[in-house]
């Protein structure tokens, strides 16, 4: 692991509509009619890359939330507003959300090579197995498979990704305008998968993407989630309430990476952090009360309901929760980590409805505080320094001012004490990370330093020798609509 002297923490921006907390958009100064437009997340991410921010990331979802009637609708579709972004900033990275559950493996790994050659190198995915059956009634006309069939697709879905960014070597681009050769097909190669999910012949349309792979990026606190994170993950976002929640999941998967055969270096662990800043302790408390009193307390209830998967508006708000029948229910199957964290949070301080509502509206479960930007900077520091963190999934609590204030005021305050760099030292997503660039393995066999994703599994049946994959190349051109010459 890299020594503290120059280990520094790493900084995503995690942007939600108006901001995370459930009534920012009430507030002057919000801009909850801009959330469709793309100049209002432009305006937004240049705030961020003017505080040298390592990404901004884009939650994403696949069906229209219950509580519309309160709740602020942030769904653009990630890859069409990343591509925007990309084109008005320059080192940013670009964190886009796609699923496993409800996509192809083909057109996810074909629209995030694109969105890396697009930005140039800066794009990461967000995997995400999906985590209610409102999605599933809109692509299937059934409820969400069961959460382990939901990992087991998605394991294989990102072997197969992979294998398909490789699938081109970098070499394989010429553009040898004397000898009229754009491309070497002995360097293009199917990666023939059949699994348990999916078959797919390959190879990808388009050309290695600049990053080698985009960074893969999850969030999973389930055990089935903290395994996948393991094998397969760079960076982990992660809800934890306090710094012991947050030390106790770091160790934990971080310690899952040996068997993996991956340094604690290859992943890294970012909590979500939600700061209230305010130049003054009472005036960052006054904030805070102002969000506050702002909330819609059946907003809070539907909340609950759809997270606990239970009609919760049958417990009066001033009793406490009833964290016991909660407690035998826990293996639902939706988000069972942010479920087990509510319960948890609701045990061990004894909460009420009412005041588990007003607890969670700041960050849904992530770690909350309000303070001077030397108070959040001392908590980053101590997160940091204490083995809860590699750094933050930054949410701020309402928008625009909640962003600035982090940027002018608490970014410099951490550059300050040498705990973030004070300018990009490199262009991609991977550099920011301290990511090495994966190497591309034989025919599409995904690998860092020769290593492969599972394995040799998925190889078998891949052409390898150079005449029988540029065979195969030129069949497959002429099979998807090229016309014969």
């Amino acid at each position: 692991m890299a020594s503290r002297q120059t280990r520094q923490m790493h900084l995503n921006v995690f942007l939600m509509g108006a901001g995370h907390h459930e009534a920012a958009w009430r507030l002057p100064g919000s801009r909850p009619l801009e959330v469709t437009r793309a100049s209002y997340y432009l305006e937004l991410l240049r705030t961020a890359e003017r505080g040298k921010l390592d990404s901004l990331f884009l939650a994403d979802s696949y069906a229209l939330p219950p509580t519309i009637q309160y709740k602020v609708l942030q769904s653009l579709e990630p890859f069409t507003l990343l591509s925007a972004l990309a084109m008005g900033t320059s080192r940013i990275g670009l964190i886009g959300t796609a699923s496993t559950t409800y996509s192809h493996p083909y057109h996810v790994a074909r629209q995030f090579a694109s969105l890396d050659h697009i930005s140039e190198g800066r794009a990461a995915w967000n995997i995400v197995t999906s985590t209610n059956d409102a999605t599933g009634y809109n692509f299937t006309g059934e409820r969400l498979p069961e959460h382990g069939e939901r990992y087991r697709r998605a394991e294989e879905f990102v072997e197969v990704v992979r294998r398909l960014w490789d699938s081109w070597e970098d070499e394989a681009v010429l553009a040898d305008r004397e000898r009229g050769i754009y491309a070497d097909p002995a360097r293009i190669h199917p990666i023939h998968h059949r699994g348990e999910s999916f078959a797919v012949r390959g190879p990808l349309n388009l050309p290695r993407p600049p990053q080698g792979q985009p960074v893969r990026v999850q969030a999973g606190a389930s055990e089935a989630g903290k395994a996948f994170a393991a094998r397969l993950a760079e960076v982990v976002f992660t809800a934890q309430s306090s710094l012991a929640d947050a030390q106790a999941f770091y160790t934990d998967v971080k310690s899952r990476l040996a068997q993996a055969g991956r340094t604690q270096d290859e992943l890294k662990i970012l909590p979500g952090f939600c700061p209230i800043i305010g130049d003054t302790e009472a005036e960052a408390k006054e904030r805070e009360q102002e969000l506050h009193r702002h909330i819609q307390l059946d907003y809070g209830v539907q909340r609950l309901s759809n997270l606990f998967q239970a009609d919760m508006s049958v417990y009066p708000l001033d009793e406490p929760v009833p964290v016991d029948w909660l407690a035998e229910r826990a293996e639902v199957n939706g988000h069972r980590g942010r479920y087990a964290l509510y319960v948890d949070l609701a045990r061990r301080e004894r909460l009420t409805m009412r005041e588990l509502i007003l607890r969670t509206a700041s960050s849904r479960g992530h770690f909350a505080m309000a303070g001077t930007p030397a108070q959040i900077a001392d908590e980053m520091e101590r997160w940091w320094r204490q083995g809860g963190a590699d750094g933050f999934n930054v949410m701020p609590p309402y928008l625009p001012d909640g962003l600035s204030d982090f940027v002018d005021k608490v970014v410099p305050e951490l550059q300050s004490r040498g705990l973030f760099r004070s300018d990009y030292t490199g262009t991609t997503l991977r550099e920011h990370y301290g990511l090495a660039r994966p190497l591309a393995g034989r025919a599409g066999a995904s690998g860092v330093e020769g290593r492969g994703v599972a394995g040799a599994a998925g190889d078998a049946g891949v052409a390898d020798d150079a005449q029988g994959a540029a065979v195969t190349v030129r069949s497959i051109g002429r099979g998807e609509g090229e016309p014969a010459r």
